[in-house]
């Protein structure tokens, strides 16, 4: 018992080490290299195919490409014997080729060669075969000379005029023509069958209008061969006459054609049988005749038809069945069916199996001592035999091999040593044909090589997994191992996993796996290794990816894609359209936050994808983007239930673009009044496609619809047809009647015609009456056309009232009495003046005012209102210019009494009253005289704060531009403020003759805020306010004061009294020159001014100094600023006097006062100014000068 288990252990330990080494064959690796220093068996790598159909007009090339170390030799043979190619002159081979080459250019018939080719590729290891090639020339006969008769038939019986096509090869195409060259027209009764011949179901009169004839298209020779041409004679009961079967519903029955039950023309009988090669496609034809022509239905009898592999042809008659296989083995059966009955025909269908390869036997590359197989396994039907060849010769008779062993299907081998290579061939064949594999076995010893360079790095991204691939080859199979950082121990296991190719997995890299790996292979003739140095890189992520947005078109979108990566890596951020690389055009802008679409429209719509990418890995986010746009026109207008006042309009509605259609605008137009004008007719929700229209009498229609969403409105749909609506009598009179004059003696008469929807009917006219109201004279009356809208009446007396009707007319009859409207006639100017005219002064801008009203027949028309005129005819203040331009104000209405505002205070005013109507002014009134008293000032003018420097504000201002009174002074309160700290509020008083104030400031650090009035006796008036500098510009303050005190020096520098020596000297020249110049006569220009002054912007530089004054307190175009604020004039001084002495300002005609109050320029203010101006560097170089 023992022994028996010791005996059973042996044999499994050495049939495992038997099984190993079958299965550790070697791979010969592909690396043109490794191909190029190992001797290598010859293998076929190109052959023309089995059966070779050649055209006979071109040369004849035969091919045959193989490889192998080394190269392999080429011979063919030709019907099993050597064909001798050197014998041949028509026939050479290619360089390092086994391709045949026969050319015929100089004779010879390529009949001569066909054949049976096999061709055999030869080296020191053994010998590969190619398939036998089967040679034939294409033909294509003539078709035989043959005389047809006419074929007389019935109509309504069956026919088959045959084809019959001479045999070519490969076999022609067949379609049938007209001699007249024009395709004959096939429909399920008229068609083609797959042999070719033509098959009519039942003959009909008209087939008799043409000839037929059968063609054959030979496609190597690209030739067309034509049959003589079948006449038919069809025998009819009733002549042809297509108007009188035009409209009849059983053509046959109206020809007097017999109905005949369905019958199969082909296959004929009930029944067939069919076979086919697995992998062919299956043709099963069913052509039945009948009259009525039968209709073809298909079954599979047991079972269904298989889905997705099936195809009707010719109107269903035949059957496609798909790359078929042993299960489509079965009956078929093809249902012929007309009114008069039903035909079957039962196809049994058998599926045979020319041989298909289970296990293709593959090339075996050992090491001495090891052992393999060659498997070569093909199924069939029926099941193919299997034959083993060895360098082409069967395996038989070839020499004995002491490690090899057939074995049916299987060749092993065992302990195979140097020189024991060899090619061989495994033909597997049935009666449908044959297979053949050539393998080589090959014994190789190779020292380990490995197949990457020897150092190389690598990068990986974290916690990713990480194969380091170490690809060798060696012949025995080298074994290989892996370290790290040079250490002694192999990787496998934890972390690591090797595989039998070499190949070491990291399953998840981390940071602490970066480092130099080294894998070595080998095996008894040497060893080799290659180092890989890994990096471990961070993971790129998209941490803010797009969202789904639903834009409206037109509008801006932005998509997010902002991409946390690896520093080390250089990072690509692309967009995906629709997974299809999105083209940024000029409406987009791709930016590191993501992609912005400006004026987004509908073909920006659909998925977009953000795609950021290293050299390592990528990440994606996806988001769909809808963009909401108008509607789509509507389509496809119908008018349906026509009626005398109604009509439905039906429509198709268009895409709503993303947005609900909310509504539908219905407008329409008609072709009389308004042509080409649209007007809307009716709106209805959107949920509706269908509405019923009320119309309007004598009206034209046409109507379009309009889609409506949230976005905005669709284009208007193409218009529907017209419909015109029968006419009838106005239902609506005219609207808008009125009755008003132009002039003292006339009424014109005007109205509000009707549209084109309420005339109703043609020849539209109007009907105008007209009496007194007082008199309740007779009606007078005149009658319009329909497009006139006024009508005037003369000779009226003065403003009386009318009553008046307008009523509408047309062909059918009138419409109701209208209503009565009051007009009145034309108006005249009123007769008298307002009387008894009181005033009483309010306060310093207005008065109080009372009258006596006028009678009413003197106004003579509608009384409007009652007008004060008035004007200002003098100030209280002496020589104080005054406009005095008229003004009024309006007492609308029948009212004895109002106020006058707007006055200026302090002045002598006139006024006088009139009555007002619709025609104007009546006469004037008596004119009362008033004075206003005074009042407050209006506010002080060119408030200007500077600050030259830091311990001084100075505060500049002008007189106001209205004083209203007398001015007593000014008054000045200010308050210094930091933030929202403030500190007291200081009150400064001064003469009314003061315009400026030098404040010292105590706290640098504090800005102040200021309120300057004037005042008179009445109080103090409207304030000018402002606010020193803010303390981010005290930086260039100081700057330009010291910049200020450094210009005060620049005198006593050594450098500026070297310049102006040397400026001295150059004058001194210059002088010398013209004289010397003018002594001779000659002439130079001499300057007329010597001392040019500084402009405004020039000054406020050298002072230091800067204006923070409002724009609108600048002084007026034509005035000079000076360096102490008082204002120049540059040009006629006739409009401005010294306010000081008295002298008027100038005001514009409404009373505004333009003048400016100016002081008196002095001795001492010019000489002021001079030496201002003498202290500037700018101006010594100009006395100089």
């Amino acid at each position: 018992m023992v022994m028996q288990r010791y005996l059973l252990t042996y044999m499994g330990v050495v049939l495992t080490l038997y099984l190993h080494q079958f299965i550790r064959a070697i791979e010969v690796p592909r690396d043109p290299s490794i191909q190029d220093e190992l001797s290598q068996p010859p293998t076929i790598t190109k052959q023309s195919v089995k059966n070779y159909i050649v055209d006979p007009r071109d040369n004849i090339f035969i091919e045959c490409e193989a490889k192998g170390n080394p190269f392999p030799i080429f011979t063919w043979t030709r019907n099993g014997k050597f064909f001798n190619v050197a014998k041949d002159p028509r026939v050479s081979m290619r360089r390092r080729s086994g391709t045949l080459s026969i050319d015929f250019r100089s004779g010879g018939r390529p009949e001569d060669y066909e054949g049976e080719y096999q061709c055999f590729a030869r080296n020191d290891f053994g010998t590969a075969i190619s398939n036998k090639i089967v040679l034939q020339v294409s033909k294509s006969p003539l078709w035989p000379k043959e005389n047809l008769d006419i074929q007389e038939v019935h109509e309504g019986a069956p026919l088959i005029l045959a084809c019959n096509p001479p045999p070519g090869l490969p076999p022609p195409a067949i379609f049938w023509m007209s001699s007249s060259m024009e395709p004959i027209h096939q429909d399920k009764r008229v068609s083609q069958g797959q042999n070719g011949d033509l098959y009519f179901s039942n003959v009909m009169q008209e087939d008799a209008l043409t000839d037929y004839s059968c063609n054959a298209r030979f496609a190597f020779t690209h030739t067309i061969q034509q049959k003589n041409p079948y006449t038919l004679k069809v025998l009819t009961k009733h002549p042809h006459n297509e108007t009188s079967f035009r409209n009849h519903t059983d053509i046959y029955s109206a020809r007097g054609v017999t109905e005949r039950h369905p019958s199969f023309m082909y296959p004929t009988g009930t029944s067939s049988s069919q076979m086919v090669l697995r992998g062919e496609d299956l043709l099963l034809e069913c052509i039945a005749s009948g009259v009525p022509t039968p209709d073809i239905m298909w079954h599979k009898r047991g079972g269904e038809l298989p889905v997705g592999r099936i195809s009707y042809e010719n109107f269903k008659k035949a059957l496609r069945i798909a790359n078929v296989s042993e299960e489509d083995s079965g009956e078929y059966f093809c249902l012929a069916s007309n009114k008069v009955g039903s035909s079957r025909h039962t196809v049994s269908v058998r599926v045979k199996a020319a041989p298909y390869w289970l296990d293709e036997p593959e090339n075996l590359v050992l090491a001495p001592g090891e052992g393999g197989r060659l498997i070569c396994r093909a199924n069939g039907n029926p099941k193919p035999s299997i034959q083993w060849l060895v360098n082409g010769e069967p395996i038989e008779s070839s020499l004995p091999n002491p490690s090899r062993e057939v074995n049916g299907d299987t060749v092993m081998f065992r302990d195979a040593q140097i020189g024991s290579s060899a090619v061989y061939q495994c033909n597997a064949s049935n009666e449908h044909g044959y297979l053949l594999a050539n393998a080589f076995v090959s014994v190789l010893d190779v020292s380990p090589r490995i197949l990457a360079p020897r150092s190389q790095p690598m990068k990986v991204i974290h916690n990713n997994r990480t194969l380091l691939d170490c690809p060798f080859f060696g012949s025995p199979i080298p074994t290989t191992r892996w370290f790290k950082n040079g250490q002694g121990n192999t990787l496998d296991g934890g972390n690591y996993r090797m595989y039998e190719n070499g190949t070491l997995e990291i399953k998840m890299a981390r940071k602490e796996d970066q480092g130099t790996y080294t894998c070595v292979a080998t095996n008894i003739l040497g060893k080799a290794e290659i180092q890989v140095r890994l990096e471990v890189k961070d993971p790129t992520r998209i941490i803010t990816g797009p969202t789904d947005a639903v834009p409206k078109k037109g509008s801006t979108i932005h998509l997010s894609c902002r991409v946390k990566y690896d520093p080390t890596l250089k990072l690509t951020v692309s967009w995906l359209k629709d997974d299809s690389p999105l083209y940024i055009g000029n409406r987009m802008k791709k930016d590191e936050d993501g992609l912005t679409i400006y004026g987004v429209s509908e073909k920006d719509q659909g998925y977009y994808t953000c795609v950021a990418s290293t050299e390592l890995d990528r990440d994606t986010a996806k988001a769909h983007l809808t963009v909401l746009a108008r509607p789509d026109r509507p389509r496809d207008l119908e008018l349906t239930d026509l009626a005398e006042r109604s009509v439905r309009l039906t429509w198709i509605p268009g895409d709503d673009n993303n947005s609900p259609i909310t509504d539908y605008i219905v407008e329409f137009e008609e072709d009389k009044f308004q042509p080409g004008v649209w007007h809307n007719h009716s709106r209805y929700p959107g949920s509706v496609n269908s509405a019923v229209l009320r119309l309007a009498p004598y009206v034209n229609y046409q109507f379009r619809v309009i889609a409506v969403n949230e976005v905005g409105s669709s284009y208007p749909s193409l218009p529907s047809e017209r419909y015109q609506t029968n006419g009838a009598r106005p239902e609506i009179n005219p609207t808008g009647v009125q009755g008003a004059g132009t002039s003292k003696n006339n009424m014109v008469i005007s109205w509000t015609p009707l549209n084109a929807t309420q005339a109703y009917g043609p020849k539209l006219k109007y009907i105008v009456k007209w009496r007194r109201r007082d008199t309740r004279e007779s009606w007078s009356n005149v009658t319009v056309s329909g497009d006139v809208s006024k009508y005037t009446v003369t000779q009226t007396p003065t403003y009386v009232p009318y009553e008046i009707k307008v009523q509408a007319e047309n062909e059918f009859g009138r419409a109701a009495e209208p209503d009565v409207v009051i007009g009145y006639s034309g108006e005249d100017y009123p007769k008298a003046a307002p009387t008894d005219i009181r005033l009483r002064v309010l306060n310093s801008t207005a008065i109080s005012l009372q009258w006596t009203r006028v009678y009413p027949d003197t106004i003579q028309g509608q009384l409007k209102e009652y007008r004060a005129y008035f004007w200002r005819e003098s100030s209280l203040l002496k020589n104080l210019w005054v406009s005095k331009k008229k003004q009024s104000e309006s007492f609308i209405g029948d009212r004895t009494r109002g106020i006058v505002s707007r006055l200026f205070p302090y002045s002598n005013y006139k006024l006088e009253m009139v009555v007002v109507n619709g025609r104007g002014d009546g006469p004037r009134s008596e004119i009362k005289e008033f004075t206003t008293p005074e009042g407050v000032p209006s506010a002080p003018r060119y408030f200007k704060i500077r600050q030259p420097n830091v311990d001084t504000i100075t505060l500049e201002w002008e007189h106001p531009e209205h004083p209203n009174g007398i001015l007593i002074g000014y008054t000045l309160r200010y308050q210094a403020f930091n933030g929202s700290k403030t500190g007291r509020t200081i009150v400064e008083n001064f003469s009314p003759n003061q315009t400026k104030f030098l404040l010292q400031r105590t706290d640098p650090i504090s800005r102040y805020r200021f309120d300057l009035r004037s005042r008179t006796q009445i109080g103090d008036g409207e304030p000018a306010k402002g606010e020193s500098p803010s303390s981010l510009n005290e930086g260039k303050w100081k700057r330009d004061a010291t910049y200020t005190k450094n210009q005060g020096d620049i005198a006593t520098q050594g450098w500026f009294i070297g310049l102006m020596c040397a400026i001295a000297l150059l004058v001194l020249i210059l002088l010398i020159v013209c004289f010397i110049k003018r002594s001779r006569g000659g002439k130079y220009p001499v300057r007329e001014n010597k001392d040019v002054p500084l402009d405004p912007d020039d000054q406020k530089v050298d002072n230091g100094s800067f204006d923070y004054s409002d724009e609108d307190n600048k002084p007026l175009q034509g005035s000079q600023t000076s360096l102490d604020g008082t204002i120049k004039q540059q040009e006629s001084d006739d409009s401005l006097v010294d306010y000081g002495e008295g002298g008027e300002g100038q005001f514009n005609e409404d009373g505004s006062f333009i003048g400016q109050y100016t002081v008196k320029k002095d001795k001492e203010e010019t000489e002021g100014n001079e030496s201002s101006e003498a202290t500037s560097p700018v101006n010594a170089i100009y006395s100089l000068a």
